[in-house]
């Protein structure tokens, strides 16, 4: 396993970890000075991975369309229609994208951007931001866990 796949794997155990030692009640509960809930980051990470390493919605079809909807930049739950997928279904997938991330060949991490992306020229460099977002966001994650436990 390289460099990059253990760092997925590492960085992705550590984001469903959180969200599944988060007590179900606390999910979607939004606590004061917080823009989303557990809810919204467990998709948010999801989505962002998908269009950063499989070009989701474009070159992806392993997420529904409306994902960048639901958990795009800008998205917010207060914005949510009724029919949300699950956070159980969302660490499912989340599961389920860890596996097609170890699946990415070694030699595509060198491979050149067509232009910069959040200042990446590289795919493997573009992996980094990644998961450097998804740490961001396990961050977050407990974080909240820890204003709704005061």
């Amino acid at each position: 396993m390289n460099v990059m796949h253990k760092l997925f794997d590492s960085a992705h155990n550590n984001l469903v970890s959180e969200i599944q030692n988060a007590d179900e009640a606390s999910l979607d509960i939004q606590p004061e000075g917080f823009g989303n809930n557990i809810h919204w980051h467990a998709g948010h990470v999801l989505t962002i991975n998908e269009m950063l390493l499989f070009g989701f919605p474009d070159q992806s079809s392993h997420l529904p369309d409306n994902y960048n909807d639901l958990f795009g930049n800008g998205s917010s739950p207060a914005d949510w229609p009724e029919n949300v997928p699950s956070v159980k279904e969302l660490t499912n997938q989340l599961q389920d994208q860890l596996e097609r991330m170890k699946q990415i060949p070694e030699s595509q991490f060198n491979n050149k951007l067509d232009k910069p992306i959040l200042g990446a020229e590289t795919f493997g460099e573009l992996a980094a931001v990644a998961m450097t977002h998804e740490s961001n966001h396990t961050g977050r994650i407990n974080a909240i866990k820890k204003a709704i436990a005061k």
